[in-house]
């Protein structure tokens, strides 16, 4: 079941330190280049993930094609892809040993979600981490 209480999300965002965002884009009129550039701004390391954009830079940080490329522990995998596409990115959030996948607003999967409850990652899904943070009102992490 995806984490729903404030409580558990509020944990789970402070808990939370390096975000890997599959979906990334470098354009400012997209919902994703906001959310990330606010991720940062509150003390998140985010790691864009873009087949499209690959080897660019999003806000001063290096794009990648896929999570596996990272090379280093993911807490989150934040996921702006279409709610068919996003079984895939969840699959490859569990081979990366991420311990969270975050699907954003209108991305709802529920196959996906059982997928990464089974495998041990935490779920949230159809909400946004830029509206969560402000609502809960949690401090930027250190």
């Amino acid at each position: 079941m995806p984490l729903e209480r404030d409580e558990d999300i509020a944990e789970l965002l402070s808990g939370t330190r390096t975000i890997a965002m599959i979906g990334a884009s470098d354009r400012p009129d997209r919902p994703s280049y906001g959310v990330m550039r606010y991720l940062q701004s509150q003390g998140y390391r985010v790691i864009p993930v873009n087949p499209q954009i690959t080897g660019e830079h999003v806000h001063g940080e290096y794009v990648w094609r896929e999570l596996s490329q990272i090379g280093e522990p993911i807490d989150m995998v934040d996921i702006f892809r279409r709610p068919a596409a996003a079984g895939e990115a969840v699959d490859e959030a569990i081979a990366a040993g991420a311990k969270s996948v975050w699907l954003q607003i209108g991305v709802i999967n529920e196959e996906a979600a059982a997928r990464a409850e089974a495998a041990g990652l935490k779920v949230v899904m159809n909400r946004c981490p830029k509206i969560e943070i402000p609502r809960l009102g949690l401090p930027p992490v250190a």
